[in-house]
């Protein structure tokens, strides 16, 4: 049977395996719920397997969807990656991008690399800083773009283009005791404001022993045995581990990044934009 799939169907898959319910989904795409399962019915079909295990409240990959998942996303990034080029191949001009470093040094060098590759002629200036210090910077029409974490229950604007759960880390040997030793990036960092205030809630005792302004400083500090941090759960490097229950630190809210471009953005820079949210999207874990 020929295997025609569209763009719209490949996004609706990927986004029902990352939110695990039809209805979150059909928010995220724009589409009813009725119209979503419609869609996964015919892309079953073609693809003759079931994609979704549907015998629970929240819907799971099958292992047949746990393969097809990886060859949409790359479907979808091949797609867009086509358009970019063909659209404007010999477009040019300045890119002013500010990100907070931890995320640009995790998940973003081979997003810019592959922009880069596809648009030779644009000149990428890329800052890394703390998310209130690149905000400010970009209220000042110092950037084009920034990605920027925020408290998705206080701060909204933007786009959301990631979310993922905060741990504290220590590294692998290393025995907490109180008052618990804190490595932390300065002030203003949304992570050092967030854990400070969990711990003050639980009415902990700590004391900063070390303070560095670079992810780089505070894994060395922390590696050393200093004290434990504050990271994204997913970027956890080799020799740390999460830590919490038996310490019984406080749960620590979702890190959320978000994109925001300036008002009056150039025509490469909204591509750029454009290239930023969609490779986050298919590299989401």
């Amino acid at each position: 049977m020929p295997f025609f799939v569209d763009t719209l169907q490949l996004k609706s898959f990927v986004a029902i395996a990352e939110t695990g319910t039809f209805g979150q989904a059909a928010s995220t795409v724009n589409r009813t719920q009725s119209a979503l399962s419609l869609q996964i019915k015919k892309l079953e079909q073609q693809l003759g397997c079931n994609l979704f295990d549907r015998t629970t409240r929240k819907v799971s990959l099958t292992p047949q969807g746990e393969i097809f998942l990886g060859y949409a996303k790359r479907i979808i990034q091949l797609q867009w990656e086509a358009i970019s080029r063909l659209r404007e191949p010999d477009i040019e001009g300045e890119i002013r991008f500010g990100t907070p470093e931890d995320f640009a040094t995790h998940y973003l060098p081979d997003v810019l690399a592959r922009f880069r590759q596809h648009h030779p002629r644009v000149q990428l200036n890329v800052k890394c800083d703390l998310t209130l210090n690149l905000i400010e910077g970009f209220h000042r029409g110092e950037y084009d773009v920034i990605l920027a974490k925020r408290d998705p229950q206080r701060v909204k604007g933007g786009t959301k283009v990631w979310r993922e759960p905060l741990v504290w880390a220590a590294a692998d040997g290393y025995q907490p005791e109180e008052p618990l030793s804190l490595v932390l990036s300065p002030q203003p960092c949304i992570y050092r404001a967030r854990a400070l205030a969990a711990l003050d809630r639980a009415k902990r005792s700590w004391h900063m022993s070390y303070t560095s302004p670079s992810l780089a400083g505070t894994l060395a500090a922390v590696k050393a045995g200093l004290g434990i941090t504050v990271l994204p759960a997913h970027m956890i490097p080799a020799g740390f581990h999460p830590i919490r229950k038996e310490t019984r630190l406080p749960h620590l809210a979702d890190a959320e990044l978000a994109l925001l471009k300036s008002d009056e953005l150039s025509k490469v820079a909204e591509m750029f934009a454009e290239h930023i949210t969609l490779s986050l999207e298919n590299i989401k874990l």
